[in-house]
């Protein structure tokens, strides 16, 4: 049986039309995948009723990263962390933007279910003032932070680089604790379908024996 859990954590490989490639851009690091294929990915399959998504997102691609996190079942509510980078020597980074010189990364939150109830701790902040380590790598400031908010909750790291202490990870460059297939909007359709049907069918078996029930107490 599939585990499930209350947090995921992920910072998908984005792919998007990058003059840098072959110059510093992400294929340079990592293989990169389409907004389709992480909108694929079977991440409903691994959520608790009640969960919250964490979900790193690059700047260009803010819509796509709200649009996966709807496909993947979730409701978008804020942005949880506003990533400040810094250098070694303690200066803001200063990367080459399309618009303005860029150093922050956002990183995205959405809820299934009652999750909003999960928040221990109400004074964990926003903003991230950390140092950049090798390309992509996210402080480890913000995995605290999460634990911080919502307590010590079954949790994993999908897209993980290094296995974290307290985390399930899946990704192609860890040992994964879980499987996740790809999974194409017609089986996403089809498997709510039967869904509906299971919960219906459900509710009039119970509708049926609530009946029952009622003249079974007339009779007696």
């Amino acid at each position: 049986m599939q585990k499930k859990y209350d947090i995921i954590y992920a910072d998908p490989p984005w792919q998007y039309s990058d003059k840098m490639v072959g110059h510093g851009g992400a294929e340079t690091f990592y293989r990169t995948q389409s907004k389709q294929w992480i909108s694929d990915l079977d991440v409903q399959s691994i959520c608790n009723k009640e969960c919250c998504l964490f979900l790193w997102v690059v700047s260009p691609l803010l819509d796509e990263g709200i649009d996966v996190l709807k496909d993947w079942g979730f409701t978008y509510k804020t942005i949880a962390f506003c990533w400040s980078k810094y250098t070694s020597c303690g200066n803001l980074v200063k990367n080459m933007g399309r618009w303005t010189m860029g150093n922050i990364e956002l990183c995205l939150l959405g809820t299934k279910g009652s999750a909003n109830y999960f928040r221990i701790d109400n004074t964990v902040r926003q903003l991230v003032q950390a140092e950049r380590g090798r390309h992509s790598q996210k402080p480890n400031e913000v995995r605290k932070r999460i634990v911080n908010a919502l307590g010590n909750r079954s949790r994993i790291e999908l897209f993980a680089r290094n296995k974290t202490e307290g985390w399930d990870v899946w990704g192609n460059e860890v040992e994964c604790d879980i499987q996740l297939e790809i999974v194409t909007p017609g089986e996403h359709i089809r498997r709510d379908k039967e869904e509906a049907e299971l919960n219906a069918a459900t509710l009039a078996s119970q509708a049926q024996q609530l009946s029952l029930d009622d003249f079974n107490d007339i009779i007696i």
